[in-house]
């Protein structure tokens, strides 16, 4: 069931023989990621969130907010993470919802211009990828030698 079970929870694994790094530079790895080019904010957590990191994305246009909070376990080097999502109504979703666990969304918007020669072409005028955030947040902890490990509960 460990495997079925991390499969589910979206616990990846670091490649053997991978070094696992110190806490501080697997958290310092973290926060590196924020940056202009990237579309979502990685911050210290608040008290009540009860993690050492949350990476938070809001995305208005779809009225979508997604945290994912990060929990820094030096002992079993793992950092245990809590994915959540609060979708806000629309004409499409009545109601408010929230989520938690592991879960890939996209969504992509299209519309049709004219093109240059004339002919009607479909272009993509807004693009979501849940991944975009989850990737490199996994990838960082991985290359520090550490397990991502998801958790659905408590930590």
């Amino acid at each position: 069931m460990g495997r079925l079970w991390d499969k589910v929870t979206g616990t990846t694994h670091p490649d053997s023989g991978v070094a696992p790094l110190p806490a501080a530079d697997v958290r310092a790895a973290l926060l590196a990621i924020n940056g202009p080019d990237v579309p979502f904010h990685i911050r210290n957590a608040l008290p009540a969130e009860k993690a050492d990191l949350v990476a938070e994305w809001r995305v208005p246009e779809l009225k979508l907010t997604l945290k994912t909070r990060m929990l820094l376990v030096p002992e079993n080097r793992e950092v245990r993470t809590l994915d959540e999502r609060w979708e806000g109504s629309t004409r499409e979703s009545p109601g408010k919802e929230y989520g938690r666990g592991r879960s890939t969304q996209v969504v992509r918007k299209w519309s049709y211009e004219q093109g240059p020669d004339g002919s009607r072409q479909k272009v993509e005028t807004f693009r979501f990828d849940s991944r975009d955030m989850r990737n490199p947040l996994v990838a960082a902890v991985l290359e520090g030698g550490w397990t991502w490990r998801g958790v659905l509960f408590k930590w």
